[in-house]
Parts: C-alpha cells; structure tokens; sequence
C-alpha cells in the first residue's frame, strides 16, 4: 500500500482517479480549493473509502505550506488541479495563469523538497493549437491559441526544467476532451458532452458553437486513469509529454447523432458562432504512450458515451 495525492481530487477527473487510487488500497490525499471542484465528489469519495486511507485537505496549491503538508509521506503526486476551459482563460487570462502555472511551480517545489518520486500531471492537447497536421504528434511544434492552452505548454517546461535540474521524475500528460460519469454540465464553462446530454435529457437544442463539424478525439475517463497509474509506475520520468487518447476522432455532429440514438431523441442544435480559441479538428497519435507503457484504450467512444448517458439520465430521476 502506498501513499498518493490527488490534486484537483473533487473536480472530474481528479474524483474518479482517486477513486480507482482507494478501490486498489492505497491511502490517497486529496487536494482541491473547490473553485471547479464540487464537495459532493469528496462526500462521494469518504463514503467509499476505508476508514483511514482519505485525507481531504481543502487549500490553494498556490500555497507553499499547503503543497508541502499534502505531499508529506507521497510517492507520486497526480496534479490535476487547475483552473480549465479555454473561453475562461480568454476572460481571465492573470487568474488561469496563476494558478495553472504558478501553482504548479509551488506544488512541484514542494514535491521535491518531500522527495516525492514523481509528479504526473495534466497537460492538454490545446498545446498543439490550430495546425491541419493530423493526428497530432508528440514531435510537433506547439501553438496554443490561448492563455489556458498557453499555461499548460508552460507547465510542460517546467516539468522538463524539475526532471532534468531538480531530481524530481515528471511525465506530462497531453488530454484529449476527456469525458464520463460526474463531469459537471452545469458550469457556464462545461464542457461539451454534459452540456449536450442535460440539454437533450431536459427536451431542449443543444448549442453548437461553429458548424458543427469540428471533430474531436472523445476520450473515456477510465482511460485516462489508466494512462495516469501507468505513467506514475513505468517509463523514465524525464519530462516526457505524451498523449493520451483514442486516436479517433468524431464530429459534434456526429456526437449529437449518437447521443440521440441513446436517448431516443432527435437532435436539433441551434448554431452559434464559433468561440475565440477553440479549434477545427483534434485527433491524436496514440504511439509514444504505446511505446512508453503500453497504453491502449479500453472503452471506446461509442460504449463510453453510453455509460455517460446513462450516468446522467440515472441522475436526472
């Protein structure tokens, strides 16, 4: 049994890592502001772990004292902790900074001064920006279009700059519109599937921003927390960045097709114009993760959009 912390640990993917992190008995530290976070996550995760193996610590990871209570007695800290969404960095570009790279500084600071053994955390494939080269490669010079996008090609080089001058192992993972059970369609940043799957649960038209042809790598939640215990238990820890996702890719269009198939619904969208930053099409190279680990995705879009629906229409009574 060992001991790990979850940043970010009441936000979506953050939950559902410590989750699996407490089902295989560990003891797990989660650690969340609960600015994206939601409380009913952390209930969740106190109502399903044995007694003793949880430690919920509610700080900013932009506190130095914060960061080094919560890496006390860790062998790996997954840092999924920051503050999302492309639209919200456009509005806020000096809050998404300093927390996505400030506090990314001050929690890989204080993992080193623990001697943790490495630090896996959350990258996104907006490093890549808006280039036509498809599937995206790890080799590929990168372009963000936002300040969110910006902060995390940052946090990339100073997961390099830790690894290679400060003896802390990294490894940078590179999402791919991640999506599952408990993703939160309530936020006026949601992301796209829970906001399409409320919206046709409630009878009302989805919003589509652009024509809708702009396609996406879906990626299931438990293939990323796949990619994220792999990444902490094998390969060398120097840096590296590398994708993680289907290496599929899907159109909104398509994805409202098959969310009404699931819901017995048809699909109306009413079009918006297309938001500043986003971009056309996201597909990945899947092959450095392969090499690496010998990632594969279990779930693919199809079962895990199915699993998603029926999560929400379960929550929706």
């Amino acid at each position: 049994m060992s001991r790990y912390l979850v940043t970010g640990g009441a936000g979506f993917i953050g939950s559902h890592l410590a989750e699996w992190l407490l089902r295989e008995g560990h003891e797990v530290v989660v650690l969340d502001d609960l600015s994206t976070g939601r409380i009913e996550n952390v209930e969740f995760l106190k109502r399903s772990a044995v007694p003793g193996r949880l430690t919920w610590i509610e700080g900013d990871i932009r506190s130095a004292e914060t960061c080094r209570a919560a890496c006390q007695g860790v062998e790996c800290v997954f840092h999924q902790a920051a503050l999302a969404s492309v639209p919200r960095s456009i509005a806020n570009p000096v809050d998404t900074t300093s927390v996505n790279v400030v506090g990314t500084v001050t929690l890989m600071n204080a993992a080193r001064d623990r001697n943790v053994r490495r630090l896996v955390q959350a990258s996104s494939s907006s490093v890549y920006g808006d280039t036509p080269t498809l599937p995206k490669h790890e080799e590929m010079p990168l372009a963000p279009l936002s300040p969110y996008a910006a902060s995390k090609a940052a946090c990339e080089d100073y997961a390099k700059v830790f690894a290679h001058a400060m003896g802390l192992e990294t490894v940078s993972l590179r999402y791919f519109n991640v999506f599952g059970p408990r993703q939160d369609p309530n936020s006026q940043y949601a992301a796209v599937i829970p906001r399409f799957i409320t919206a046709l649960i409630q009878r009302e038209r989805p919003t589509v921003y652009g024509d809708g042809h702009q396609s996406r790598d879906f990626t299931y939640i438990d293939n990323v927390v796949q990619a994220n215990w792999a990444a902490s238990q094998r390969g060398p820890g120097r840096g590296e960045a590398v994708n993680i996702a289907c290496g599929e890719r899907y159109s909104l269009l398509d994805l409202l097709a098959l969310l009404g198939e699931c819901l017995g619904v048809t699909a109306d969208p009413q079009f918006q114009p297309a938001r500043a930053g986003d971009v056309k099409h996201s597909q990945a190279s899947i092959d450095r993760s392969r090499t690496l680990w010998g990632f594969e995705p279990r779930i693919g879009f199809r079962d895990g959009m199915t699993r998603t629906v029926e999560f929400f229409r379960h929550q929706a009574g």
